[in-house]
C-alpha cells in the first residue's frame, strides 16, 4: 500500500476523533411477536430490528459463516483492517469519493446504527472512528450479535431471525451449515442473491462462503462436501404471508388493549397456522382452476364455536395485494343469505316438511327466477333449501316478513346494512366474509351468538402479562325446533343439493352454496360441530369470473381446506341446540282451610 495512501486516511480520522468525542447511544424501537395458538411465530411489527442476537443460542456455524466472508480478522483487529482501508482511501483520492468497501464486520455495524448510506471519503473516516470506539465499548461476540440482528437480507428480512424464517421457516438456531452460508452471502449484494429471486446465483455464491469457512477452520472439507450436496428448501413466498391479513386485522386492537409498545411484547393469537397454510393453498388453487376468468381473488375465514379466528385468508398473494377481504370486502352473498330467510320462517312455525309450490313468482314489479330456469312444482321446504331454489325463498320471505328476515340476520351478527326490498331474500345485501362465518357459527355451536376474536393474551418478553381474555358468557340466539330443522335442511343441501362437492366424508357437514348475478361472487359458507368456515371467490373490478358457482370451485375450496381442519379439531356432530324455554306451569289453585275453633286456635304470643 502506497504510503500516501495510509497518510490520508490518518488525515481524515482526526477531524472525526473531533466531531465525534463519544459513542452514541444504541436505540431500537420495540417489536411486537404475533404467535399462533401453539406459539408458533406468525410474524413481527413495530421496530424493524429484532433485540442482539444471543451467539450462545446459535450454532457456531451461523456467526462463523458471516466471519468467515465478510471479515476473517473480525476477532483480531480493533475495529479496522488498515491495509482494506488504506487501500479503499487510495482509490478514493483518485477519484474524489469513496467507491470500495473494505469495511469490517465493526464498521458495518456502525455504519448501521449511526450513519446513512453516503458513499462519501469523510463518512466512511466518521465509519472508521465509530467502529474504533465500538470495539472500545463491547465485546467481539457483543458487536457479532448487534450485527447479525440488524443486517439487512433483501424481501424485508432485517437481522439473521428474520431472514432465517423468511427463506427457511425455521429459527436460526436450526441453520444449517449450507443455509448459513447462503444468508451470509446475501450480504455482498441483497439484490443480485437474493435466495427466493435468484436461487442459482445465491447458491453459487454460498459455495465461495463454504470455501472461506474451511479457509478459516470454520468447517473441514468433509462438512463442505456435504454442505455443498445439501438442497435446502428455499420459500419463493414467505410461509407466514397468508396470516399477515390476520395480523393486520388484529394489530390496532393490540394498541388499544396494551397501549403503545414501550417495550418489546408478544401476542398470543387464536390463528392455528397449518390450518391457515391449507386455506391460504386451496384459495390459491381454486382461482388457477379451470373457467375462472381474469384475476380472480379468494378469502376464507373460519371460525371455532366460541368465536376464536382459527383461519383468515384475505386473498391470494398478500404481497402483491394487502387488501383483506375476508374482513373488509363488502360482497352480495346471494343464496348464502337464505338460511336466515329459512330461519325466520321455521321460528315462525314453517317446516322442513311442509309443501311449497316452485313456480313463477311475481312479487310487485320483481318476478325472481331459478338458475335452472325450471320449476319443480310441489316440494318441500327442505328440497326447496337443498336446491337452492330462488322462487321458494324469494316467497317464503315475503310471506314471513323481510323485516324479519333482516332481524335474523342481525341478531347473528350481520352488521352491514340490510335491504328489505324483495330481492334482499337472494342475497342482495353486502356482507363480508367474516361476517357470513360469524353468522354461521351460530348454527355451529347449538344456537349461540359468537363474536369473533383474535387476540388471547398480550406479555412483554419478560412475561409480565398486559392483557389477557375473559371467558364470555354465551349469548343464546337460536332455539330448537328451528335451529334442528335448520340443520336438517343445511345438511340436505350437502349430501343432495347444490353443496355436494363441499361433502366431507366422516363427518357431519352442513352448509350452502351463494352465487351473485352474471356470477360476480360465488361462495360456499358450511359448518360441522363448532366449527364454521365460509369460503368466496370472486374480483376486485367486481367483474364476472365467468360461469363460477358456489356449489364449483368454492365448494371444493371449502372441502380441501376442511379435509386438513377436521384433523385438528374434534370430532364432533352438529349440536341440535337447547330446547325452547317451556311456560311455566300454573300454579295449583290453594286448599280451604277451615277456621280453627276459638278453643283449638294456636296463641300468638
Amino acid at each position: 500500500m502506497p504510503l500516501t495512501a495510509f497518510l490520508a486516511a490518518g488525515s481524515l480520522l482526526a477531524p472525526a476523533a473531533v466531531e465525534l468525542p463519544r459513542l452514541p447511544e444504541i436505540r431500537r424501537d420495540p417489536q411486537v411477536t404475533y404467535v399462533d395458538r401453539s406459539g408458533a411465530w406468525l410474524g413481527t411489527r413495530g421496530g424493524r430490528y429484532a433485540p442482539p442476537v444471543d451467539l450462545a443460542k446459535l450454532p457456531a456455524h451461523v456467526p462463523a459463516a458471516f466471519v468467515a466472508i465478510e471479515d476473517r480478522r473480525f476477532y483480531s483487529h480493533g475495529g479496522f483492517d488498515p491495509v482494506g482501508i488504506g487501500r479503499a482511501v487510495a482509490v478514493g483520492i483518485g477519484e474524489g469519493r469513496a467507491t470500495q468497501g473494505a469495511s469490517t464486520i465493526t464498521q458495518q455495524l456502525a455504519r448501521n446504527l449511526f450513519l446513512s448510506a453516503d458513499r462519501t471519503v469523510e463518512r466512511k473516516a466518521r465509519e472508521l472512528m465509530l467502529a474504533v470506539q465500538l470495539e472500545q465499548a463491547y465485546s467481539k461476540r457483543q458487536i457479532l450479535g448487534l450485527y447479525l440482528s440488524r443486517v439487512y437480507f433483501s424481501s424485508g428480512a432485517y437481522g439473521i431471525e428474520a431472514a432465517a424464517r423468511r427463506y427457511f421457516n425455521k429459527p436460526a438456531a436450526q441453520l444449517t451449515v449450507k443455509e448459513a452460508a447462503i444468508l451470509a452471502g446475501v450480504l455482498k449484494s441483497p439484490t443480485n442473491y437474493n435466495p427466493a429471486e435468484r436461487r442459482q446465483q445465491a447458491l453459487q455464491r454460498s459455495n465461495l462462503v463454504l470455501d472461506a469457512m474451511v479457509e478459516t477452520g470454520a468447517i473441514t472439507p468433509a462438512q463442505r462436501a456435504r454442505a455443498k450436496a445439501e438442497t435446502p428448501r428455499i420459500w419463493t413466498t414467505a410461509p407466514t404471508a397468508p396470516a399477515q391479513y390476520f395480523i393486520d386485522w388484529i394489530d390496532g386492537e393490540v394498541r388499544r388493549l396494551a397501549g403503545t409498545p414501550r417495550q418489546d411484547m408478544v401476542v398470543e393469537t387464536t390463528l392455528d397456522l397449518p390450518m391457515e397454510a391449507a386455506a391460504a393453498e386451496a384459495a390459491k388453487a381454486a382461482v388457477a382452476g379451470p373457467g375462472v376468468q381474469g384475476p380472480a381473488q379468494a378469502a376464507l375465514v373460519a371460525l371455532d364455536g366460541t368465536g376464536r379466528v382459527r383461519v383468515m385468508v384475505g386473498g391470494t398473494d398478500y404481497a402483491r395485494g394487502p387488501y383483506n377481504r375476508a374482513a373488509s370486502a363488502q360482497r352480495q352473498a346471494g343464496s348464502a343469505w337464505k338460511p336466515f330467510v329459512y330461519l325466520a320462517a321455521l321460528e315462525a312455525g314453517w317446516t322442513p316438511d311442509m309443501l311449497v309450490i316452485d313456480e313463477p313468482v311475481q312479487i310487485g314489479a320483481w318476478s325472481p327466477r331459478n338458475y335452472t330456469e325450471a320449476y319443480l312444482g310441489e316440494i318441500t321446504l327442505e328440497r326447496a333449501v337443498a336446491q337452492s331454489v330462488n322462487t321458494v325463498a324469494a316467497r317464503t320471505a315475503d310471506e314471513v316478513g323481510r323485516d324479519r328476515v333482516a332481524a335474523a340476520a342481525r341478531r347473528l351478527g350481520v352488521a352491514s346494512p340490510i335491504n328489505t326490498d324483495p330481492a334482499m331474500a337472494l342475497g342482495t345485501t353486502l356482507v363480508s366474509p367474516l361476517q357470513m362465518t360469524q353468522a354461521y357459527a351460530a348454527f355451529a355451536n347449538g344456537g349461540d351468538r359468537v363474536a369473533p376474536y383474535g387476540i388471547e393474551r398480550i406479555r412483554t418478553t419478560g412475561g409480565a402479562v398486559l392483557y389477557q381474555r375473559k371467558p364470555q358468557a354465551p349469548t343464546p340466539v337460536i332455539e330448537n325446533p328451528a335451529l334442528s330443522d335448520l340443520n336438517r335442511m343445511m345438511r340436505a343441501a350437502v349430501t343432495s343439493g347444490t353443496g355436494t362437492r363441499a361433502a366431507v366424508p366422516g363427518r357431519d357437514i352442513a352448509g350452502k352454496t351463494g352465487t351473485t348475478s352474471d356470477y360476480r361472487d360465488a361462495w360456499f359458507c358450511g359448518y360441522t360441530g363448532g366449527f364454521a368456515a365460509c369460503a368466496w371467490m370472486g374480483r376486485d373490478d367486481n367483474a364476472p369470473l365467468g360461469r363460477i358457482t358456489g356449489g364449483g370451485p368454492p365448494a371444493e375450496l371449502w372441502r380441501t381446506f376442511m379435509t386438513t381442519a377436521v384433523k385438528r379439531i374434534p370430532a364432533q356432530a352438529i349440536p341440535a341446540g337447547r330446547p325452547a324455554p317451556q311456560p311455566p306451569e300454573p300454579e295449583p289453585e290453594p286448599e280451604p282451610v277451615e277456621a280453627a275453633s276459638e278453643a283449638s286456635a294456636e296463641p300468638l304470643d
